[in-house]
C-alpha cells in the first residue's frame, strides 16, 4: 500500500516542484534583480575580477536551470512516471529516479553553455561588424526561420519519436544491474533526444530574452503538446510554417523600410 501510494503521488509531486520554479522564475523577473535572469543584461552588467566572473556563470547557470526544469521537465513526465513506477518497490527507487532527472537536466545544461557563448560569438561580431550593426533585424529573422526549418528535418522527426515513446525508450535502456549508471544515463540519452528534438525552439529563448516568462510559457506549453499529446505530432508542420511566415515578414517588412528611405 506505502508503494501504491508512493507511486499515485509522483506526478502531484513532480507538479509542485515544476510550479515551484515557474513561481520563482514569476517572482526574479518582476523583482529589482530580474537583470540578473536575462542573459543579454547580464552580459551588460559589470561585474569584474574572478569574482564577478564566477558571479556571473552562477547567476546564469541557476537561471537556465530554474528555467529547464520550468519548461522542459514537464515534457519528459511520461518517462519519469514510467521509471517511478517500475523502481518504485526499490529501496533506492528515489536515488534513481532523482538521477534520472539530474541527468536529463544536465545534457539541458551543457546545451545552455554551448548556447549561450554562440549567443555571446554573435553578440561580439555584432559589435565589430557594420554590417550587423545596420541589419540588426537578422538576429530576429535568423532563429525564427532556423527554427522553422529545422522543424522539417529527419533529424526533428526522429528524436521527437524517441521522446514520444516513453515506454520502449526506458525498456531499451534499463538494464536493472549498474542501476546507478544506467539511470543516470538513461537520463542523459534522454536529454539528449530531447536537445535534438527541441534545441531550435530553445534557441529562440536568445532571439526573446532567456528572462521572458511569458515566452517560456508560450514554448514551453508547445513543447509540452509535441511530446506528450496524441495528435501533437500533427503541430509540427504548422508551427514550421508560422515560424518561417513569421520569419519572412521580419524580411520584407525590413525591405519595405530600405525601399522606402
Amino acid at each position: 500500500m506505502k508503494s501504491i501510494a508512493h507511486r499515485n503521488m509522483f506526478v502531484p509531486i513532480m507538479g509542485m516542484l515544476i510550479a515551484l520554479a515557474w513561481l520563482i522564475l514569476w517572482a526574479w523577473e518582476a523583482s529589482p534583480y530580474g537583470r540578473y535572469l536575462n542573459h543579454g543584461e547580464l552580459a551588460d552588467i559589470d561585474l569584474k575580477g574572478v569574482g564577478g566572473v564566477m558571479t556571473t556563470a552562477i547567476l546564469y547557470v541557476v537561471g537556465w536551470t530554474l528555467m529547464t526544469v520550468a519548461m522542459m521537465l514537464p515534457t519528459t513526465l511520461p518517462l519519469l512516471d514510467i521509471f517511478n513506477r517500475l523502481t518504485i518497490r526499490r529501496p533506492d527507487h528515489l536515488q534513481l529516479v532523482t538521477l534520472v532527472v539530474v541527468g536529463y537536466l544536465g545534457v539541458w545544461l551543457a546545451f545552455g553553455i554551448i548556447a549561450h557563448i554562440a549567443d555571446w560569438v554573435l553578440h561580439e561580431a555584432f559589435e565589430h561588424i557594420s554590417w550587423l550593426q545596420a541589419n540588426a533585424w537578422v538576429f530576429g529573422a535568423g532563429p525564427l526561420l532556423l527554427a522553422g526549418v529545422f522543424q522539417f528535418t529527419p533529424l526533428k522527426h526522429r528524436c521527437l519519436e524517441k521522446c514520444r515513446t516513453p515506454f520502449s525508450f526506458v525498456m531499451q535502456r534499463w538494464r536493472g544491474s549498474r542501476e546507478r549508471t544506467h539511470a543516470f544515463l538513461l537520463g542523459v540519452h534522454h536529454g539528449a533526444f530531447c536537445v535534438g528534438c527541441c534545441w531550435a525552439l530553445m534557441f529562440l529563448m536568445f532571439a526573446v530574452g532567456t528572462g521572458n516568462v511569458g515566452w517560456m510559457l508560450i514554448l514551453g506549453a508547445v513543447m509540452a503538446i509535441e511530446k506528450n499529446l496524441p495528435w501533437g505530432r500533427r503541430l509540427s508542420a504548422p508551427l514550421g510554417f508560422a515560424l518561417l511566415l513569421w520569419g519572412g515578414l521580419i524580411i520584407v517588412n525590413h525591405s519595405w523600410s530600405w525601399q522606402t528611405l
